[in-house]
């Protein structure tokens, strides 16, 4: 599929200039109709065709696992979100009083407060400051002989600072340090391999850059680490032999559907793996591509402005992904947001700035109608 085919799976109100994908997502044309088909074949068949949905989760887990370059799909799991993810990691891990977490002062309260929660038992938190001319070396600067993880986010929610995950990942493996990549800002946005950035856990939602609805999340732990993470909820789904419901010698399964508890969330596993499939069509590389295009069309615009617009975000090609934060030098940022908002451009506020993150998809004239604004 060409990536001018990407428009016409989209079919957003004409007066919305949608430029928010770091925040939620549109879903697709055909995301939206097979929700539609299965909540009509619930509603006229109930769980008749179960066997059907449960062919439907595992090219989910396949599409998954080729997504981000996994070895197979026992390293994959399906949770509710990034958050529950984190979680599981942080309160999985056997930690020692004087153990010690890197992360950098600019993530997102998800991947922040949950290294916090580890202060009573005696971890320590440590903050890389990434703004400086080379965050990665901040970030290595951080480890010693105590850290027992590094959580980073693959791109920073405010700034939208793409970081080099290849030399934190290895820097990582040569310390012995586990590494753990929040990438819900870059999965669907750019290519994305679990294997070059020799990550550890990687978590990320659907309902950003994968075009998905919120309540589904990608979770993959290395197969090598599976039993070393404590399962913090027990349930049916998550045994060996799921199906078998009277066996009092139960295990918990081998694989990562030992951190599924309960019954999966199938009406997302439908619409997230429609929307993958679109995706793959197209292509990461040229996905990645497209991005990148209209991201710096943005850039560009604003630097031939420097005394109306400030960029927040770093522009350099292997800085820059989805993201371009900006904040306007001749009016308060708030006015600026509000007069935005009002004029139909969906957009945050972050870092200060104004926050824009256009998809693939995104029409070269939409972005032209949101240049014309400022």
């Amino acid at each position: 599929m060409r990536i001018e085919a990407l428009e016409d799976e989209f079919e957003l109100a004409s007066d919305l200039i949608y430029l928010n994908h770091a925040a939620v997502s549109p879903w697709p044309r055909r995301t939206a109709a097979a929700v539609r088909a299965f909540a009509d074949e619930n509603f006229h068949e109930g769980s008749r065709h179960y066997p059907q949905w449960q062919q439907t989760e595992q090219r989910l887990r396949e599409r998954l696992q080729r997504l981000i370059g996994a070895r197979g799909v026992d390293e994959i799991a399906l949770l509710k979100n990034t958050s529950e993810g984190l979680s599981f990691i942080a309160a999985g891990l056997d930690w020692q009083a004087g153990d010690n977490v890197v992360i950098s002062n600019q993530e997102f309260p998800s991947n922040r407060v949950v290294w916090e929660s580890l202060r009573p038992r005696g971890v320590e938190v440590r903050y890389a400051d990434v703004s400086g001319e080379d965050p990665e070396q901040a970030v290595i600067e951080g480890v010693d002989e105590r850290t027992r993880l590094v959580a980073i986010s693959a791109v920073q929610y405010g700034t939208g600072l793409r970081l080099d995950l290849r030399r934190i990942g290895r820097h990582c493996e040569e310390a012995e340090v586990l590494f753990c990549v929040d990438a819900i800002q870059q999965i669907g946005a750019l290519p994305f391999d679990v294997r070059a950035a020799r990550a550890d856990f990687v978590v990320a939602d659907g309902h950003k850059w994968m075009l998905a609805p919120e309540g589904l999340a990608l979770f993959y732990c290395r197969r090598e680490l599976l039993q070393t993470l404590q399962p913090l909820e027990y349930g049916w789904h998550m045994l060996a032999e799921p199906g078998n419901f009277d066996n009092p010698d139960w295990q918990v399964a081998s694989d990562a559907r030992r951190f599924e508890c309960g019954s999966p969330n199938m009406l997302g596993i439908y619409a997230l793996e429609a929307s993958l499939s679109l995706l793959e069509e197209i292509g990461m590389d040229r996905v990645g591509t497209a991005v990148l295009q209209r991201s710096q069309q943005i850039v560009s615009a604003l630097q031939a402005q420097p005394d109306r617009y400030a960029l927040i975000t770093r522009t350099q090609p292997d800085r820059l992904a989805g993201i371009v934060t900006f904040r306007p030098l001749q009016e308060p940022v708030d006015d600026l947001f509000q007069r935005l908002r009002a004029a139909g451009v969906q957009c945050a506020q972050r870092a200060g700035g104004i926050r824009v993150s256009p998809h693939a998809y995104t029409p070269m004239s939409v972005i032209e109608r949101f240049l014309g604004l400022l």
